[in-house]
């Protein structure tokens, strides 16, 4: 264990874009680029949704860096690399002005972490690896965000994750795994300690790419890339999952790969890749979906991945082909977006994290 003085003096001698040392104290948004190596950084203009690329952005990540990750407390970013070898997981302190300092050693985990899952208290990271076909669980220390694996980590999981979120509550982990058809396989937590749920697996359409849990917790959505559809879920007090009658339903758009529900839980949007827009539902109060006549909405080619700021009021789409990040203008009583502004960056983003 370093000093207290020890430790700060590697945060704060860290390279990146650091003034000071301390807590975030503006609105930032990150964007990992696994094609260049790089993490970009913009500020946001909470009341415009401007976005403002910092000075010395992008910064040098891992090895195809591919998911982030920002703590609750706002103090630490956490990136899986998928291209070093063995995998890893990078720590970053938020410096004040948003920038990024990496804290050293990387932590490792299995083999090509892809996707990052945190619990809302910020007590446990889980890492999809999908090479390994496994899932890595590390408990985070609130003082300094290090990474302690927990006992019996990895944890087997069959075949590649593709996508991971914890419930609300904390106390269930989802996993989308590939295939024609894809399924989700459910754990509940125990101190960080996934034990497979009754049931669990529950099959999806094909491809089940996007993943997205009610802020509720009562309602677990899907989005299929393969067959162009979304599984609809109910998730029942044992963390189990029911199907609803005539899911998945069928999209007129291609390629639905993320999900994203708004912060009133009132809307539900889908980056479609295939047809370079997204596409917006209402969610009704048993959880289902019905398509917004203003939907869908124009992005550019592409769009992969998507993120919203704390208040709800802007949306932020990738988008991978002439790469790009889109801000958009969310009307809270309509679910209506307006396009903002769009902003060049050096490679395609695979993962978009805001500061919460």
């Amino acid at each position: 264990m370093l000093k207290k003085a020890a430790a700060l003096f590697l945060v704060c001698a860290s390279t990146a874009l650091c003034l000071s040392c301390g807590v975030t104290s503006g609105r930032y948004l990150y964007a990992a680029l696994p094609g260049t190596n790089q993490i970009v950084v913009f500020r946001e203009d909470p009341n415009s949704g401007i976005l403002t690329q910092l000075a010395g952005s992008p910064i040098t990540a891992g090895a195809a860096v591919q998911s982030i990750l920002i703590h609750p407390s706002r103090k630490f970013l956490y990136a899986a690399n998928t291209g070093d070898s063995p995998g890893d997981v990078s720590l970053f302190t938020i410096s004040p002005g948003g920038g990024l300092n990496e804290v050293t050693p990387r932590k490792p985990t299995g083999t090509a972490p892809t996707v990052l899952a945190m619990d809302s208290a910020g007590s446990f990271l889980y890492v999809g690896n999908s090479g390994s076909s496994n899932i890595s669980v590390f408990s985070i220390n609130a003082s300094t965000g290090a990474l302690s694996e927990v006992t019996g980590s990895p944890f087997p999981v069959g075949l590649s994750p593709i996508n991971m979120k914890v419930s609300p509550s904390g106390t269930f982990l989802y996993v989308t795994v590939t295939g024609s058809p894809g399924f989700i396989e459910a754990f509940s937590l125990n101190q960080g300690i996934p034990s497979v749920v009754p049931g669990s697996p529950f099959f999806t359409g094909a491809g089940p790419y996007g993943l997205a849990i009610a802020p509720g917790g009562g309602f677990l959505y899907v989005a299929n890339k393969l067959d162009n559809s979304i599984s609809e879920f109910k998730i029942n007090s044992d963390g189990s999952l029911t199907q609803f009658p005539n899911s998945p339903i069928g999209q007129q758009f291609a390629g639905p790969l993320a999900l994203l529900i708004d912060k009133t839980a009132k809307y539900l949007y889908v980056a479609n890749q295939g047809a370079s827009n997204l596409a917006a539902y209402s969610i009704g109060s048993d959880g289902a979906l019905t398509l917004l006549t203003s939907s869908p909405f124009g992005t550019g080619a592409q769009p992969s991945v998507l993120a919203i700021d704390p208040q709800g009021k802007y949306l932020f789409a990738g988008n991978q082909s002439t790469p790009k990040v889109q801000s958009f203008r969310l009307d809270t009583s309509s679910g209506t977006l307006t396009s903002v502004n769009t902003y060049s960056i050096p490679g395609g983003p695979t993962s978009l994290a805001v500061t919460p």
